[in-house]
């Protein structure tokens, strides 16, 4: 993905489920689906999902990005451990909404 890619309406508008397109290193579009934007120790991120078949990023596979609500765009995370604790985290946090409803 490349360094940064704007959103067009702005963040704060940003739906469940909204198409969202991205371009990648080459310049090829890549559609995502947002699954959700999640606080994480301050920061907020999205959780986005691949809106169609595409052979660099699997169906179930969750790409994270930091949002930058001021400047209006999705800002790509290289650290590792840092995208595999929000994504522990955005877990932990469904899971309980879940209980929740449930109870």
């Amino acid at each position: 993905m490349s360094e940064e890619n704007e959103l067009y309406d702005g963040a704060e508008e940003l739906e469940e489920n909204e198409l969202i397109e991205l371009i990648d290193d080459e310049g090829k579009i890549i559609n995502f689906r947002l699954l959700d934007v999640t606080e994480y120790k301050g920061v907020k991120y999205t959780l986005l999902l691949a809106a169609e078949p595409n052979e660099e990023i699997g169906d179930d596979e969750v790409v994270i990005f930091r949002l930058n609500e001021t400047d209006e765009t999705l800002e790509p995370i290289e650290d590792e451990n840092l995208l595999q604790e929000i994504f522990d985290f955005y877990q932990q946090e469904a899971d309980e909404d879940e209980e929740r409803e449930n109870n």
